[in-house]
């Protein structure tokens, strides 16, 4: 098949690693195509908890460096993005059944103050005794101690489709829907054939960057030579949208079950849920929320507001699932690693890069570490741009 394009970076997948890639791409100076199977944003950066945040209880797992580097990153796109990023205030109660004493949330929260570098928004405070009946009827009984934080929430679709328009204002190009079939390795870079509604295509690029979420490894499945994989699990992670109305506040409360974060947050006329951790073993595309998910969160949510007492799964005005790619292991997925993992086909001048994980919130820090690592593969260029100064619109 005849070479119908080239570039210097093709970029797999149009999640927010994706286009946080391609924007970082096309701002150090290189040509850069992005292919995307279905619509930008179409997986998990579309069902996240839609939260831009450090990633309080990864401090629980000594993430230190994750989160240090998360709320760096918030901080940068409550500057960047303010249509599109905003600060958000979060309560935690801690009642006589938490795991998690009262002195430990606040020496965590304390950590995460210092780690942001003592931002002023990243101050936190006990919620007097005194107001807790203000507390959009959560209830008190047990109740040993709420302390309120801040974080930053979005809406995680829009903020990609926002970075990849700021991709393409710096000359990156989206083909969409495009899926890639097979990818030859070469001496110097890769031949990728592409499906689009126009049949058959194919392109040159020096580099391909495989950012295509809880589907990487099938698209390292195409490639030749083969190409070795990373040991990964597929955690789903579910939402419900129930009806009812809160206050400004968002709630960070602990299952009783087993202790995992589950965080209830009003949305306009409507309250959203989530989320859950379940391993995922079939095909990432018919990924869908469980009954067991959906009960999970309604049961959590009533423990601490009478009000969801009486909701049942046919009250529900929506639920939805994501896949998180976690490295593989023993243990509950609640307790593995969030650090990003880039694997390359080779040690210098890589043709082949791929991602696995990734957070929403860092997804700028992640693109940077991605040109480090393929820059040596690509030929000087000068920089167009500094994605740390690239404002983002809706």
């Amino acid at each position: 098949m005849p070479v119908t394009l080239s570039c210097d970076v093709l970029v797999v997948g149009g999640g927010i690693n994706g286009v946080g890639i391609a924007q970082a791409v096309a701002a150090a100076g290189w040509s850069v195509v992005l292919l995307e199977k279905s619509a930008l944003a179409a997986g998990t950066s579309s069902k996240s908890s839609k939260l831009v945040h450090g990633g309080l209880r990864y401090l629980e797992s000594y993430e230190f460096g994750l989160v240090r580097e998360s709320l760096r990153e918030r901080e940068l796109l409550l500057r960047l993005a303010p249509d599109l990023v905003r600060l958000q205030t979060f309560c935690v109660p801690l009642y006589k059944h938490t795991r998690r004493a009262p002195w430990l949330l606040r020496t965590g929260l304390s950590l995460y103050y210092l780690l942001s570098g003592c931002a002023a928004d990243a101050r936190f405070s006990q919620v007097p005794q005194s107001e807790w009946k203000k507390l959009d009827g959560l209830r008190t009984d047990q109740l040993r101690a709420v302390f309120r934080y801040t974080d930053a929430r979005t809406d995680d679709a829009a903020l990609t489709r926002a970075v990849m328009r700021s991709a393409q204002t710096l000359g990156a190009e989206l083909i969409c829907p495009a899926e890639l079939t097979a990818a030859q390795l070469t001496e110097n870079g890769a031949e990728v054939a592409y499906r689009t509604a126009a049949g058959e295509q194919s392109c040159r690029a020096r580099v391909v960057v495989n950012a295509a979420g809880p589907w990487a490894n099938r698209i390292l499945r195409r490639v030749t030579p083969r190409q070795t994989t990373v040991p990964v699990e597929l955690v789903q992670g579910t939402h419900i949208e129930v009806p009812g109305s809160m206050g400004r506040d968002f709630y960070y409360v602990e299952s009783p079950r087993d202790g995992r974060a589950v965080f209830i947050m009003p949305r306009d006329e409507r309250i959203m849920i989530g989320t859950t951790e379940t391993r995922y073993r079939k095909d990432p595309d018919h990924v869908a929320p469980l009954p067991a998910e959906e009960n999970y969160l309604l049961r959590v949510a009533a423990q601490y507001f009478p009000q969801f007492d009486p909701l049942r799964r046919s009250d529900l005005l929506a639920s939805w699932a994501g896949l998180r790619v976690l490295p593989g292991g023993a243990g509950h997925a609640f307790h593995r690693s969030r650090e990003t993992v880039l694997h390359t086909d080779r040690s210098t001048r890589p043709r082949l890069l791929t991602v696995y994980g990734g957070k929403l919130t860092s997804y700028r820090a992640t693109a940077a570490k991605v040109v480090e690592h393929i820059s040596a593969a690509l030929p000087q260029r000068a920089a167009a741009a500094d994605t740390s100064k690239l404002l983002l619109t809706l």
